[in-house]
């Protein structure tokens, strides 16, 4: 077996932030009563446009996943919580008044960053 030199030797077994994932990745939760495909698609329509000028603002964000949190299929006019897997550099500081959906909150659950 291979000797571990001391830079590995010292991060054994220890869990650093990042993604193996492309880039900077976000978990958006979706909480709302009875979400519709409707109210889905405003929110995907709204963060994957940009929203800002000269870096101010909003980036755009690629959706490169959404499911509930037990892994049960989406139900419009059901299903109250959903969360969106987005992928992207910049910010999102989406507020459901962005979108006009009443009774919609948006958070930003977790952010995975790349490994240095």
């Amino acid at each position: 077996m291979a000797q571990m030199d001391s830079y590995n030797l010292a991060n054994w077994k220890k869990y650093g932030i990042s993604t193996s994932d492309a880039g900077r990745t976000l978990i958006l939760k979706l909480a709302g009563t009875d979400l519709t495909h409707a109210d889905l698609e405003s929110v995907v329509n709204y963060i994957t446009t940009a929203h800002g000028v000269n870096g101010a603002g909003d980036s755009a964000f690629t959706v490169a996943g959404v499911g509930t949190a037990n892994g049960s299929a989406f139900v419009s006019g059901t299903t109250d919580t959903v969360f969106l897997k987005v992928q992207g550099t910049g910010d999102i500081t989406v507020a459901t008044a962005d979108m006009a959906i009443s009774g919609l909150t948006i958070t930003v659950e977790a952010i995975f960053t790349p490994a240095l």
